[in-house]
């Protein structure tokens, strides 16, 4: 059984989860992953949980970590409300709520983030992985279980918790 990859749900003023990933993050097994006939949501599961232990395409740490913030508060409360994100080695996890077009969103974040991380490490081409992982949050159960799994996940992963950034904490 195929799935079709599903259009993004952009609507204003909702909540989403959204995570992406580093381009070098994305190996063999990752695709792999990728191309099973999983639903989308138990594909991304399985992809987070091999990448808070995997090395490749590590690049946020320390110094790449406030970069990213920076980028991330430069227009927060404008293109959107960030509720809380972690900041993995090699991927995001961020929740939000919309206050323009998702996309617009997307390509300010990846875009701003890539070039000023890029810069930081001395590196050059694509940093981010194409595509992100987007879920609209349903209800104020679906907000908290995604609100916790976000504050979690660094800790789960056996990392320090200022990886984790909320405005409410």
């Amino acid at each position: 059984m195929n799935h079709t990859k599903l259009h993004h749900i952009s609507l204003q003023e909702h909540y989403q989860f959204i995570t992406f990933r580093t381009q070098e993050s994305v190996d063999a097994y990752v695709q792999k992953i990728l191309a099973n006939d999983e639903k989308e949501h138990i594909k991304q599961f399985q992809i987070d949980n091999y990448l808070d232990s995997s090395k490749n395409g590590a690049y946020l740490y320390d110094e790449a970590i406030d970069v990213f913030i920076d980028v991330i508060l430069q227009k927060d409360e404008h293109l959107y409300d960030v509720q809380i994100m972690a900041i993995m080695p090699n991927h995001i996890h961020i929740l939000l709520k919309q206050n323009d077009d998702l996309g617009k969103i997307m390509q300010y974040i990846k875009g701003t983030s890539a070039v000023e991380l890029n810069k930081l490490l001395h590196k050059s081409g694509k940093f981010w992985a194409e595509g992100y992982y987007d879920k609209l949050i349903r209800d104020e159960e679906h907000y908290v279980k995604v609100y916790n799994y976000i504050k979690n996940n660094p800790l789960k992963a056996g990392l320090k918790d200022e990886r984790v950034f909320s405005k409410y904490e």
